[in-house]
């Protein structure tokens, strides 16, 4: 039986995964929070990604860049103010989805750490 084949190993590498293009994403608006009439994006929910309705570009020639199958399609959030620039990134907000964003990472990765070693434990190689 190969351990990487379970489906809890899956979800969270799916987890990771789409919480690191979160991160990048994230990182870029605040990067951005200065450049006048930038306005800042997010990815698809987690839950959107896992049913399958998350829109994205599609792969139609074999020499297009795959995605990994939980990255999310990158869209442009609604902003609740505008900066008289043309700026919609708020800072706070931005920050706010970091932190939550780390969190999330934090979460899967200690759960594939857990099982990971629960696994190794029941097989005699701690």
């Amino acid at each position: 039986m190969d351990p990487t084949d379970i489906g809890l190993f899956r979800l969270a590498e799916q987890k990771l995964a789409w919480a690191g293009q979160r991160q990048q994403v994230l990182a870029q608006n605040v990067a951005n929070a200065s450049t006048p009439g930038y306005q800042a994006r997010d990815v698809a929910p987690f839950a959107q990604i896992l049913a399958g309705t998350a829109s994205g570009l599609a792969v139609t020639d074999p020499g297009h860049i795959q995605r990994h199958p939980a990255s999310g399609a990158v869209h442009q959030a609604r902003p609740r103010e505008r900066a008289p620039d043309g700026n919609a990134v708020s800072l706070e907000d931005q920050l706010t989805k970091v932190a939550d964003t780390a969190s999330t990472q934090e979460l899967a990765a200690s759960i594939y750490r857990k099982y990971h070693a629960m696994f190794r434990t029941a097989l005699g190689r701690s």
